[in-house]
């Protein structure tokens, strides 16, 4: 699974790694935005989304900016927004079947920064205590989890034209893990390969009839990304520990 991860990037440098190039697209979010080294579902993250604007012509090319949504996804059916909680990743084996996911993975894919994540390795033993891990890109370079996204209407607002009527809201993409990675935990996210990020985002590929196996060909959830692991401190392990010292490296506790 995918249940913490780290996100120091700048969203400046960020939009020029996911091809968005217009200020106008990303400002909001690198206003608002402080580093988080210790994001958790429910908190607001940052993603990547391509989408057509609501009063576009018929035709109109899709637009790709930064977003701000909520991690936990909330399904346009659901009658609350309390379901999220629980969604905070998808499998990918079974991402294509599930009601909650399969339309939003024809349709509305986004990709979520992040500059590494932490897995907890369960040890052997009667009382084992859990060793959390960072990994990460050991060439310091963000990692683009493949995520899904979905609007979700408030009915406590009455106008629909309010932005604070629809509620934006995503998932992390999960897979078996591959490499040395099992040896922590046998589940990781899906990690979009940079060259396919263009394709990921397009809300029209892959979306035709019985296209799906297209889209988990780009995915590539076998393929080895070679991620850089080690101890860090339990600290992380609290949802109100926050900084720079969550990702030092420790010996192992």
């Amino acid at each position: 699974m995918c249940g913490r991860y780290v996100l120091r990037t700048d969203p400046a440098q960020l939009a020029g790694q996911l091809g968005i190039t217009q200020p106008a697209l990303f400002e909001q979010v690198a206003a608002a935005f402080e580093p988080n080294y210790n994001v958790a579902p429910t908190d607001q993250v940052v993603a990547a989304i391509e989408r057509r604007p609501r009063a576009a012509e018929p035709g109109a090319e899709a637009v790709r900016k930064l977003k701000e949504v909520r991690w936990g996804l909330i399904p346009s059916w659901a009658k609350d927004r309390s379901i999220g909680q629980k969604m905070f990743n998808a499998r990918i084996e079974t991402v294509t079947e599930k009601a909650s996911f399969k339309r939003a993975f024809m349709k509305r894919r986004c990709i979520i920064p992040a500059d590494g994540y932490y897995e907890w390795y369960k040890p052997a033993g009667p009382k084992p205590v859990k060793q959390p891990f960072f990994i990460h890109d050991g060439s310091g370079a963000a990692l683009g989890f493949a995520g899904l996204y979905e609007l979700w209407r408030d009915p406590e607002v009455q106008d629909k034209e309010d932005p604070a009527a629809w509620l934006w809201s995503a998932t992390i993409l999960t897979t078996a893990s591959v490499g040395g990675l099992h040896r922590i935990h046998d589940r990781m996210p899906v990690i979009v390969p940079r060259a396919h990020y263009d394709a990921w985002l397009d809300p029209d590929y892959g979306s035709g009839e019985g296209e799906a196996d297209a889209l988990l060909d780009l995915l590539d959830p076998g393929r080895d990304p070679n991620l850089a692991t080690y101890p860090v401190s339990t600290a992380v392990n609290s949802v109100k520990n926050n900084g720079p010292e969550l990702v030092e490296p420790v010996e192992a506790e």
